[in-house]
């Protein structure tokens, strides 16, 4: 009798212990934070126009996603309003020049980008791009990137999503918020990866590296 009451009141504190952990972080694989500072990806004529003819992209660090990484190479950003320094360019190099920047990049800049997934630039902002060897002047092409999450098809059937879907992302700690309306892109080149600008990190008190969760698909 002495041993049951005793196997009891065992089993009542695990019980109660279990029900004060996060059941997410039991269940759900944490998905990798990639904070995305200001940059710049460039067509090969602009490219050519900036640095010189012949001119090669310099890689300095691979980036997490298959094939991308940030180059040694820098322009400067000429806005109606004030300039941005040090703007680092990433390759590969594109079909079409676009310039991603956070919100409080463009107050500085004076213009004002739309939130857009990368690759559409349709009406956006044009600036003028500075680099060693000469000026671009953009009619457009100014962007705030999308929040997005990037998966492997393995990832994504995991998570029950596919390309294309909104998802929410659940993030904990002292700062911890849901970003809605997270693109998802699923590839075979792609690997798992959340990706916010400088704005929305410093939000949520989050840097490259950290980890967020996804807790089910939810579809916003």
């Amino acid at each position: 009798m002495m041993e049951r009451m005793i196997m009891d009141k065992i089993v009542e504190q695990v019980v109660t212990a279990l029900s004060h952990v996060n059941e997410a972080d039991l269940l759900v694989k944490p998905i990798p934070v990639g904070v995305s500072n200001r940059h710049i990806h460039l067509s090969a004529e602009h490219m050519e126009k900036l640095f010189g003819c012949g001119k090669k992209l310099t890689r300095q660090k691979e980036l997490i996603q298959a094939g991308q990484f940030a180059a040694a190479e820098k322009v400067i950003l000429v806005g109606p309003k004030g300039v941005l320094q040090g703007v680092r360019v990433l390759g590969p190099l594109r079909e079409t020049t676009q310039i991603e920047i956070s919100r409080t990049d463009g107050f500085g800049l004076g213009v004002v980008p739309p939130f857009r997934d990368s690759g559409d630039i349709k009406g956006s902002p044009g600036i003028v791009v500075v680099g060693p060897s000469g000026a671009v002047t953009l009619q457009e092409g100014v962007i705030c990137a999308a929040r997005h999450v990037h998966m492997y098809n393995d990832d994504a059937r995991y998570f029950g999503v596919s390309d294309g879907d909104h998802v929410t992302i659940v993030i904990d700690g002292e700062r911890g918020l849901s970003f809605n309306n997270v693109f998802v892109r699923v590839g075979p080149k792609c690997r798992l990866e959340f990706h916010i600008d400088t704005d929305e990190a410093n939000a949520a008190g989050l840097k490259t590296g950290d980890k967020v969760i996804l807790p089910q698909h939810m579809e916003v």
